[in-house]
C-alpha cells in the first residue's frame, strides 16, 4: 500500500500503527532479554600487602592464618596468573597509572629516603579519573611514589584523604624511617603510638563508617605488612610459638595481624549495608623477599629470610615468576564468579578495569599499556592479554608473549633464559638454545621497549651520587651511556 491509496485519515491511521510498532522494537532491543545491563557503580576497596610471599597465605597451603584472605578467596575469583613488577615503588606506580613503569623512570628498584624525585606529575593517576566520576577517594598506608615535594604526595595526587607513611617501610611500633618519623594524616606530621597495621585497619574502619553512602567511594588501603622490619605485638608472636625460627615467626605474626584488620574493613562494608556493592580486590606488590640486599633501608643481611614463594622461582627484585607472579583476588558478591581464575592479568590492567567499572573517562591521560580485563574477573573469560612486560631496564628486561617467557640480562656476561611457562611454571628448563626464533622475537621485543623507555630515575639518582662522592670525577668510558641508556 502506498500513501497515496490512502485517504487522509488512513494515513494518520498508518502512522500511528508504525509508531507503535517502532516503539515496542527499542524496548524489546533495551530488555535484559537482549541486552546485559550494566553492574551498578560500585565501591572499590583495594587492598596491597607488601613483600608478601606467594604461599604464604591459607587458600595457597600455608600454616599461616588467613581466614579472613581465605573466605575473599572461597567466595571470589583467585587470580593465579597475576602479575605485577619485580618492586614496590614501580608496581603501585603501574597500578596507580595503568602504564608500565619503564614509560616515566620508575623501573628501576624503589624510591630511596634520600631521593627527590617521585611520580611525574604529568601522569594521571586512577583516583584524579575516580574523583572525576563522582568517587570519594581515600588512601590508607604506604604511599612511596615521592615523598620529598607535596607535590608528590597522595593528597595532591587525587586523594581527598590520606593516612600513612610516605617512604618505603617504617618502624612498626615508632612510625620512623631511619629515625625520622614518617606519619600523617592529610599532609600533617601525626605524633601517635600504636602498631601500624592494626592503625591503618581501624583507620579504614573508622573511614567506611563514616562514609555518606549516596557517594561511591574508592579506598586504597597499603598495608606495609609483611615487609621488614619483622616486628608484631606479644598476641600475634604468642600464637605462633611453634615457629623456631624467630624471624619467621614475627613474618607469621604480622600476616595474621594483617588478616584480622582485612577481617575488620570486610566486617565494617557488612554493617553498613554496602557489602553487596563493594568489590574488593587483594594481591601483594611483588613476590616474597628472598634476597638479603633488597630490604631498602633495613639491614636483613644476616637474616634468614622468612617469605615462600611456593614453587615460582626467586623472588623480590627478579623477574623470575616468584618475583611478579603474586597473591591476588577479587571478590563482589553476585558480580565476581568464584574459583580459580588462572586467565593472565597484570596490575596495570586495574586501571581501565576499574575506570569503566565507576563511569570514569580514559580519553584525559596518556596511551594506557592496561586493558580492561573484567570480563575475565567476573566470569573467568579469556584475558585479552597476551603480552606480559616484567620488566625493561639498561641491564636486563623480560617478556611474555603467550606461553614462551625471555629473560635477557645484559651486562657481561650477558644471559639468555627462555622458558615456556604453560609446562614449566617453575623455570627450571632454559630452553633458549633450543628455539633460537623464539629468542630473536622476544629480544627484538624487548629492544623495540627498550626504544619507548624513559631513563632509569633510580640509576640517574645512583650515578650523580657517585659522581658527587669521587669529586667531580671523570666518568668511565661508556658509564654515561649506561645510565642515561633510553633517552
Amino acid at each position: 500500500m502506498v500513501e497515496r491509496d490512502l485517504p487522509l485519515g488512513g494515513v494518520s491511521i498508518l502512522a500511528a500503527k508504525l509508531a507503535v510498532r517502532f516503539t515496542a522494537l527499542v524496548l524489546i532491543a533495551a530488555s535484559p532479554a537482549s541486552a546485559q545491563p550494566s553492574p551498578p557503580r560500585p565501591n572499590i576497596v583495594y587492598i596491597v600487602a607488601d613483600d608478601l610471599g606467594w604461599k604464604d597465605v591459607g587458600f595457597h597451603g600455608s600454616d599461616i592464618k588467613t581466614p579472613n584472605i581465605d573466605k575473599l578467596a572461597e567466595t571470589g575469583a583467585r587470580l593465579e596468573q597475576f602479575y605485577v613488577q619485580p618492586m614496590c615503588t614501580p608496581t603501585r606506580a603501574a597500578l596507580l597509572t595503568g602504564r608500565y613503569p619503564f614509560r616515566y623512570g620508575l623501573q628501576t628498584a624503589v624510591i630511596p629516603t634520600p631521593s627527590k624525585y617521585g611520580l611525574a606529575t604529568d601522569e594521571r593517576l586512577l583516583p584524579q579519573a575516580l574523583k572525576e566520576a563522582g568517587y570519594s577517594t581515600v588512601m590508607v598506608g604506604k604511599w612511596h611514589l615521592g615523598h620529598s615535594d607535596r607535590k608528590y604526595w597522595p593528597r595532591q595526587r587525587g586523594f581527598d584523604y590520606h593516612y600513612g607513611s610516605m617512604v618505603g617501610e617504617v618502624d612498626y611500633f615508632t612510625h620512623a624511617s631511619a629515625n625520622v618519623k614518617d606519619w600523617f594524616r592529610n599532609n600533617k606530621p601525626v605524633k601517635e603510638t600504636g602498631y601500624v597495621t592494626r592503625l591503618w585497619g581501624e583507620d579504614a574502619v573508622a573511614q567506611i563508617n563514616a562514609h555518606d553512602p549516596k557517594t561511591p567511594f574508592f579506598l586504597y588501603l597499603a598495608f606495609t605488612a609483611p615487609h621488614a622490619p619483622y616486628q608484631a605485638p606479644k598476641e600475634y608472636l604468642d600464637k605462633y610459638k611453634h615457629i623456631e625460627d624467630p624471624t619467621r615467626r614475627a613474618y607469621a605474626a604480622m600476616i595474621t595481624a594483617m588478616d584480622d584488620e582485612i577481617g575488620n574493613v570486610v566486617g565494617a562494608l557488612d554493617k553498613k549495608g554496602i557489602r553487596d556493592n563493594t568489590l574488593i580486590v587483594f594481591m601483594s606488590d611483588n613476590g616474597g623477599n628472598r634476597t638479603a640486599m633488597l630490604s631498602g633501608d633495613v639491614d636483613v643481611s644476616n637474616l634468614k629470610l622468612p617469605a615462600d614463594n611456593g614453587p615460582y622461582r626467586g623472588g623480590k627484585g627478579m623477574l623470575y615468576e616468584g618475583g611478579t607472579r603474586v597473591v591476588a583476588l577479587a571478590n563482589w558478591p553476585g558480580h565476581i564468579k568464584p574459583g580459580v581464575n588462572n586467565e593472565i592479568i597484570h596490575v596495570v590492567d586495574m586501571f581501565p578495569t576499574l575506570a569503566g567499572l565507576a563511569g570514569a573517562s580514559l580519553s584525559k591521560g596518556k596511551p594506557l599499556d592496561g586493558v580492561d580485563v573484567w570480563s575475565t574477573l567476573s566470569d573467568g573469560k579469556p584475558s585479552p592479554r597476551h603480552e606480559v612486560v616484567y620488566n625493561i631496564e639498561p641491564f636486563r628486561g623480560g617478556v611474555r608473549e603467550g606461553d614462551w617467557k625471555l629473560i635477557w640480562r645484559t651486562p657481561l656476561p650477558s644471559a639468555l633464559e627462555l622458558y615456556n611457562i604453560a609446562e614449566d611454571p617453575s623455570e627450571k628448563t632454559n630452553l633458549a638454545d633450543k628455539n633460537p626464533q623464539m629468542v630473536a622475537k622476544l629480544q627484538k621485543r624487548i629492544e623495540e621497549l627498550a626504544r619507548e623507555s624513559a631513563k632509569s630515575l633510580f640509576l640517574q639518582d645512583a650515578f650523580t651520587a657517585v659522581k658527587a662522592s669521587t669529586h667531580g670525577a671523570p666518568a668511565l668510558p661508556g658509564e654515561d651511556a649506561f645510565f642515561t641508556q633510553g633517552d
